[in-house]
């Protein structure tokens, strides 16, 4: 009974379809619609795949006024792919019947987006995200394309974005091979024609003819930068942006780690660390696409090209001159280490770490002796007796003076424009560290601290100048009087190697403390400091200040020992005077609490010169001029301001001292 049922309606469903042959196909198509509702249900992957495989004839479908070949998809490779086990409706949402052409309901084309962050809200909610880890990847992908480049509005056709997923990924047949396996490498190799041949032709052809994709292309190297090593795959930015010239530098080094550390030593790289994209990058010298050997004539870094690549930003235009013939010496990527290469760096960097090590050695030793003995001392109330009043003449409200004004406001803006050196020139040495760009970004940009830096560099000269006029009047004036290693004299003398000797002795309790005059020996160091500072970070500053000029004098390379010793120099100043000078003049036992306040109002108490300075005293009382030196102690509003001064001085001095070493151990 029911196979005689089912031949029945076989039989008129035959029937049917004769006549509605007969009667044409519009009359078919108005006949199905009528009568019956799609079902997608029976649109399995191999009925689409039965027309969208191209094995059959080349198929056609209507695209406007004109024709296009149907979409053919492999059935292999999609069964291999990521998508392999969906079934194609499940994304063609649109598609209701597998007539041609398909008809099609009002519902969005597929969205890739769309479709994998509504997968991912699925899995946070049934708690499945280390299941499913690679579905948050792809979520993660997609947040970073949509802040890329690729997916802003395309300039010519603001309807479209610049590229969408499957301009890259073929939707149908697209499959991450596993790492570590040759499909893997394959596909990595196959990634600049992906770019390439679809968008990117011209950059194509430059990248076939560079080193980079020699290696690619002829040498099959999987180690090769290719397009997705410098640009990403979605975190695509544009390259005329700050966030791109910032990173490439870093992308570059990924592979080129000895390059990025010279050129992260060079003023150029130091911007760049700081975050600011404006200073010359590895593309702005070797170019971008068509990275050549430098021995290949072509090169941009080929020796004949160098100056005209350097003039690509020292163009005479802006705020930088033009580059002069010396720049085609300079070293971008000098170092230390390379003596065959750098031989003026290598021997330069040997004798600045034999002047640092020195200095060091023999200050901090004699200053922790020195604070263990008076330390010592103070403990043991053996302190040297000290002076009564009614010993010394009208010590009543009355102190010695040791500096006149000019002295003092000399010294007083001095410090300061030290210190403001320190801070913008250490926010630079230092710009990997995490405090170099905050502070910068505070000082406005590296544009505006190297006006800073280059004031202050004018103010210390200019009152180092002064000085140095005040002493040629001076000698001018007392040239029948005074004495060259006379007891006023700040020239060094054979005295003051015996009080080092005996300073030495008296610290581990082999003998008394050496008797001073008006100048100590560490007194004498600090002067003398000053002029070889002048002259060695002075004079180095003023070479990197005016680049163009040294370049058109001195070969390149004074360039490169220029900024070594500038950065050299200026660490050892800068240590030096926040160690060694601080405790001598603050720190010490004897001058607890800090600060030492001699150097603001200009005076000391009697008991104290006649302590640090017995062999002046002696003097001055035994020639009868110490009534000479005698002064009313300053008001107590100057005593409290100096003391506040002092210890924001201090305080500001140690700051800098604290960012100076977190630099120093972080780059070691």
């Amino acid at each position: 009974m029911r196979n005689r049922r089912v031949a029945q309606w076989a039989a008129a469903g035959a029937l049917c379809l004769w006549f509605s042959l007969l009667a044409g196909p519009g009359t078919a198509l108005a006949a199905t619609d009528e009568l019956a509702t799609p079902d997608t249900s029976k649109l399995d992957n191999a009925t689409c795949l039965s027309c969208h495989e191209g094995k059959k004839d080349k198929m056609e479908v209507a695209a406007g006024d004109e024709k296009r070949a149907l979409l053919a998809i492999p059935s292999d490779k999609f069964s291999k792919g990521a998508h392999g086990e969906m079934t194609c409706v499940a994304c063609h949402k649109e598609i209701t019947d597998s007539t041609a052409p398909h008809k099609k309901n009002d519902v969005a084309k597929p969205d890739c987006v769309s479709c994998h962050s509504a997968l991912w809200e699925t899995v946070q909610k049934e708690k499945l995200t280390k299941e499913k880890e690679r579905l948050g990847l792809v979520v993660q992908n997609i947040e970073a394309y949509k802040k890329s480049f690729h997916a802003r509005p395309n300039k010519d056709d603001k309807s479209h974005v610049n590229a969408t997923c499957d301009n890259c990924h073929d939707t149908h047949t697209f499959n991450v091979p596993p790492k570590g396996t040759v499909k893997r490498t394959e596909w990595h190799l196959s990634v600049p024609n992906t770019c390439g041949e679809k968008c990117h032709s011209d950059e194509l052809d430059d990248f076939n003819n560079s080193i980079h994709g020699k290696e690619i292309q002829v040498k099959h190297n999987p180690k090769a930068a290719v397009c997705t090593d410098c640009h990403t795959s979605h975190a695509i930015l544009n390259t005329s942006g700050e966030p791109f010239k910032v990173d490439i530098t870093k992308v570059c080094g990924g592979c080129h780690v000895d390059k990025l550390k010279s050129y992260s030593d060079s003023y150029h790289g130091q911007v760049n660390k700081l975050g600011y994209g404006y200073t010359a990058k590895c593309y702005d010298c070797h170019g971008s696409h068509s990275i050549l050997k430098a021995d290949n004539p072509a090169s941009k870094v080929n020796p004949a090209n160098k100056l005209k690549t350097c003039k690509q930003c020292h163009s005479g235009k802006k705020d930088l001159p033009e580059a002069t013939a010396g720049f085609a010496t300079f070293g971008p990527h000098a170092n230390v280490h390379d003596y065959k290469k750098y031989p003026q760096m290598w021997i330069t960097s040997k004798l600045m770490l034999a002047l640092l090590g020195g200095v060091f050695a023999f200050f901090w030793v004699h200053s922790a002796l020195w604070f263990y003995r008076e330390y010592k001392e103070r403990q043991l109330r053996l302190a040297r007796p000290r002076v009564k009043a009614d010993e010394l003449p009208l010590a009543a409200g009355k102190q010695f003076r040791r500096f006149h004004i000019v002295w003092r406001v000399a010294h007083l803006v001095f410090a300061l424009s030290v210190m403001v050196l320190v801070l913008t020139g250490m926010t630079v040495f230092y710009a990997e560290t995490a405090w170099a760009p905050v502070i910068m970004n505070a000082l406005g940009g590296p544009k505006v601290a190297g006006l800073i830096h280059r004031i202050s560099a004018a103010i210390m000269l200019g009152i180092f100048f002064l000085h140095l006029l005040h002493l040629a009047g001076f000698l001018i004036r007392n040239r029948k009087t005074f004495k060259w290693f006379g007891p006023t004299s700040l020239v060094p003398n054979w005295k003051d190697l015996r009080d080092i000797i005996a300073m030495f002795k008296w610290t581990v309790g082999k003998g008394p403390r050496p008797s001073f005059d008006r100048w100590t020996y560490w007194e004498k160091f600090d002067y003398w400091a000053v002029f070889w500072g002048m002259g060695i970070i002075g004079g180095t500053g003023m070479l990197l200040a005016f680049p163009h000029l040294t370049a058109s004098i001195f070969p390149g390379w004074v360039l490169n020992v220029a900024t070594l010793v500038h950065g050299e120099e200026a660490f050892l100043a800068a240590v030096f005077l926040f160690t060694v000078h601080f405790f001598n003049n603050h720190l010490r036992p004897e001058k607890f609490p800090p600060p030492d306040i001699v150097m603001f109002t200009g005076t000391v108490s009697l008991e104290e010169f006649k302590r640090e300075h017995s062999a002046e005293y002696q003097r001055l009382a035994a020639s009868g001029e110490l009534e000479k030196y005698i002064v009313d102690a300053p008001s107590r509003p100057m005593t409290v301001g100096s003391r506040i001064l002092g210890i924001v001085l201090l305080i500001f001095g140690f700051a800098l001292l604290a960012l100076v070493a977190i630099g120093f151990f972080g780059s070691l």
